[in-house]
């Protein structure tokens, strides 16, 4: 379903877009792949590192999603949207309170107005383990965002254009994760590591786990869904002795707006989620008027289950769990 297709990347220049543009051009084929950010510099960086024989499918726009006009005329014959752009740090965001609103909601707004208005076909929002019962800010505006992306399977009216969710959790090694954060501090020397609590659990999963998620998702959609991935949890006391085993740490406290462990389908949501054999679907809280979709079997022909009442995918109770051997391999 890429073959051909052009695909816009909102937020392209961070760690998501810059991998899924080097598996995109090597594997799936696509007529144009358009990078939609803010910073000049990134996009000359990345547009550097692109092999001649694909620059010719790559095209970078400057623009920031709160500016619906320039949406709109990036969007221009674009077949498929990934909605990648937001401020992501939660200290920044308790801070920023209003840049993150402007950014996270009116920037999903204005995405998701400019797609329709340019007659894209299929839209996926990138989400978060925070926007599942969120207790801080960033957390709350991704969850306004994916209602906000649910709910614009209504205001299409006829058109054949769907829109669906990816939330999965922190990503191995990514800009402004953990993991790099650990590594800076023990390069620099220092003998202990700041850890905010010690019973801390998180989701865990690689970026190239992350961009083949995102691809089946497009392929398994029929608008509406939440799709979250079954990825394994760590132990954050495991992941500092993945990097050192005899580091010591010093407890600081939880940040503003942090979590002991994360969720990824609420306990409250149990009545609308699906169960398949590598991932869950979270099915809409609304009903479409246009349409009726049976969520239970996908586009791809899988088909999923309900799960039991009360069920909660949380990274505390996930079944499975990465040792420090296997977080090391990751590393």
């Amino acid at each position: 379903m890429f073959k051909n297709k052009t695909i816009l990347i909102t937020g392209g220049t961070g760690s998501f877009g810059q991998k899924f543009v080097q598996v995109a051009l090597s594997k799936l084929s696509p007529k144009k792949i358009i990078i939609y950010s803010r910073d000049e510099l990134k996009q000359y960086e990345m547009k550097e590192k692109i092999p001649v024989k694909f620059k010719n499918k790559m095209r970078f726009f400057i623009g920031d999603v709160r500016d619906l006009s320039r949406l709109q005329t990036a969007m221009q014959d674009v077949d498929l949207v990934i909605h990648a752009a937001a401020l992501k740090q939660v200290p920044a965001a308790e801070y920023n309170p209003i840049e993150c609103i402007k950014t996270n909601i009116h920037g999903a707004e204005n995405v998701i107005q400019a797609a329709i208005n340019s007659k894209v076909k299929k839209i996926i929002a990138l989400s978060t383990d925070k926007a599942a019962n969120p207790i801080n800010l960033y957390g709350v505006t991704k969850l306004a965002a994916d209602k906000l992306f649910v709910a614009a399977n209504n205001i299409r009216g006829n058109q054949d254009i769907s829109f669906s969710i990816v939330r999965y959790g922190n990503v191995f090694n990514s800009r402004g994760s953990v993991g790099p954060y650990f590594k800076d501090l023990i390069d620099q020397g220092h003998k202990k590591l700041p850890i905010t609590d010690l019973r801390m659990t998180r989701f865990w999963i690689t970026l190239d786990q992350g961009i083949e998620f995102v691809i089946k998702s497009f392929m398994r959609m029929k608008g509406g869904e939440i799709f979250v991935p079954k990825i394994p949890s760590i132990k954050i006391t495991d992941l500092m002795k993945a990097f050192n085993p005899s580091v010591k740490f010093k407890v600081i406290g939880i940040r503003p707006g942090e979590k002991i462990h994360e969720v990824m389908c609420p306990e409250e949501h149990s009545h609308l989620t699906l169960e398949f054999k590598d991932h869950f679907v979270i099915t809409p809280t609304i009903a479409f008027e246009h349409k009726l979709h049976d969520y239970k079997k996908n586009n791809l022909g899988e088909k999923g289950k309900k799960v039991k009442i009360e069920f909660e995918y949380n990274s505390k109770n996930n079944p499975k769990y990465l040792s420090v051997k296997q977080i090391k391999s990751f590393l």
